[in-house]
């Protein structure tokens, strides 16, 4: 399966887990999860620090989310990446985008390797702006950029 494939496959998904989501309002991991719930899909927030983002609940880790989700996006630091997944792993996760500028090479070290490990479908990085329709300007710019520099996946 391509990456893309895997792309799709995690559009798809009608309920997943945005894991790292930030507290305060102007962050990025924000604006991705404002633009997720704007086109109908329900994104779970996901974050130890708060019981409550943008008027949802927020899960202080995917295993305890109710119902569980079996697909997440990852948009946390990356020294805490290799657990993440093991939390993934516990938790039935069994899709899983490591959000990444630039593709797998913005991959935290170990993360293939623990997907791997508990038979986890691995995005191995890339913002999911670059790969929404009718998304902002500056997200077509990025994906025609890594285009042009051989790294959008296939």
């Amino acid at each position: 399966m391509t990456t893309q494939d895997l792309i799709n496959e995690f559009f798809a998904q009608k309920r997943f887990a945005i894991v790292g989501v930030s507290r305060k309002d102007n962050d990025f991991s924000r604006n991705l999860l404002r633009e997720f719930l704007k086109r109908g899909y329900d994104a779970v927030p996901v974050n130890p620090h708060t019981p409550e983002i943008e008027g949802r609940q927020c899960f202080p880790d995917v295993r305890e989310i109710k119902p569980a989700v079996t697909a997440a996006l990852m948009l946390n630091p990356k020294y805490a990446s290799v657990a993440i997944v093991r939390e993934c792993a516990e938790a039935g996760i069994t899709l899983l985008w490591a959000f990444g500028i630039s593709g797998p090479k913005d991959l935290p070290a170990g993360v293939q390797a623990e997907c791997e490990a508990h038979g986890i479908k691995l995005v191995p990085g890339y913002c999911p702006f670059m790969f929404m329709e009718h998304t902002h300007w500056f997200h077509r710019w990025h994906g025609k950029f890594e285009k042009f520099m051989g790294d959008y996946p296939s």
